[in-house]
């Protein structure tokens, strides 16, 4: 028997509807794959459209009351400044934005570091814990008994120890897994007021998707130093046509990788360094010296008299324009700005314990507009060192 005529154009219409609903299926991409050369920056801090960073094109502004910070498309940089008048106070500088960005969490927050006695972010954890934010923290066990980690515990709040002798020393946050928050910075009152530091924050997924598998291994499987299996996920990434490599310590070998970076040096390499005892770093630099590149940079004093074995003493034995810091804190930068292009940074010191016994995590950008901006901190604490 025939169906109605109009039944038959019903039919019609809803395997049409079907046809058209699967091929949008097909090209829509989920969250997840999203591309890299997509720019992400909802999550990112709002700053005047107009107000560029000097010397750092394509920067934007973002004020802050103590410290200098700017934007770009997928990044956010902060510097400390310990050298403001306004330091004393301990309030506006780099913890700010941080606990912003923290009272805006929703779903989780992931926290890997070394030391944390910040009031800021201690109060912004636990209203995310009471809000049913899922916090977890990972941190050095040496530290753990300080008064922030027991309160945080005392809450509720899981944090897991390496319990080993090396050092749990990274010092990143991934928030709502959509942004990570990393550098050479630790979440303490000294870290950001009295210490020179950098922290960067990322919008990447794949990065996002590298810091937390490195989460996961510790504070899941209590893989920790020497016990890591290297799991990557991305360690070169394309961003807004500008490369990005991500490597965590020991399981990446990230001392070879620096290291023929800086012999592929052309030009000038520019060091902040709060512990340098690495030899093959220190013979890369002293031959790029003698081969007639400009090799300058700052290292902490309080380290130079107290390492053995410190690079520095050959560095002005040679003459190398190398310098002990002049602030009163730690110059706890741990920065290679090569050919004013790459900029290697991270929680990293150039030392062995940092490539085979230490939990740490290294960022290196390949990108003229960053390396810039790091220039400008390496100026400013390049001018206050003792010379």
């Amino acid at each position: 028997m025939k169906q109605p005529h109009s039944a038959h154009i019903w039919k019609q219409s809803l395997a049409l509807l079907a046809l058209i609903l699967a091929a949008l299926a097909c090209t829509i991409k989920p969250a997840s794959s999203i591309p890299e050369n997509t720019t992400q920056t909802s999550r990112l801090t709002p700053a005047p459209k107009k107000t560029a960073v000097s010397g750092s094109d394509g920067l934007v502004e973002i004020p802050l009351k103590i410290g200098k910070a700017g934007r770009g498309p997928y990044y956010e940089i902060f510097f400390t400044d310990p050298f403001s008048p306004r330091a004393s106070l301990t309030e506006g500088g780099v913890d700010t934005p941080m606990q912003e960005a923290i009272n805006d969490a929703r779903i989780s927050i992931d926290v890997a570091i070394y030391s944390i006695s910040l009031y800021s972010i201690e109060q912004a954890l636990l209203q995310a814990h009471k809000r049913g934010v899922k916090v977890r923290m990972v941190m050095e066990s040496d530290n753990m008994t300080d008064a922030v980690p027991l309160a945080l515990i005392s809450a509720g709040i899981p944090v897991v120890g390496d319990l080993r002798e090396g050092l749990m020393h990274n010092k990143f946050m991934i928030i709502d897994q959509t942004d990570v928050w990393t550098g050479s910075m630790n979440f303490t009152t000294s870290g950001v007021y009295e210490d020179n530091n950098n922290v960067i924050r990322l919008t990447s997924p794949r990065v996002v998707k590298d810091y937390l598998r490195e989460f996961e291994e510790m504070y899941k499987n209590n893989y920790f130093g020497p016990d890591i299996v290297a799991e990557t996920p991305y360690q070169s990434i394309t961003i807004n046509n500008s490369r990005l490599e991500v490597y965590f310590s020991p399981d990446d070998r990230v001392a070879r990788r620096i290291a023929a970076l800086l012999r592929g040096a052309k030009d000038s390499i520019n060091v902040m360094a709060y512990s340098f005892t690495a030899n093959d770093f220190g013979d890369v630099l002293r031959q790029k010296a003698q081969d007639g590149l400009t090799v300058t940079g700052v290292m902490d004093e309080s380290q130079i008299e107290s390492n053995t074995g410190t690079e520095y003493d050959s560095f002005k034995q040679l003459g190398l324009q190398i310098y002990p810091d002049g602030n009163p804190g730690l110059m706890h930068h741990k920065v290679f700005i090569i050919d004013r292009e790459i900029v290697i940074t991270g929680s990293y010191n150039f030392t062995a314990s940092a490539e085979r016994n230490n939990d740490e995590n290294v960022l290196i950008f390949f990108d003229k507009q960053i390396a810039a901006f790091y220039m400008e901190e390496f100026q400013r604490v390049y001018n206050k060192a003792k010379k």
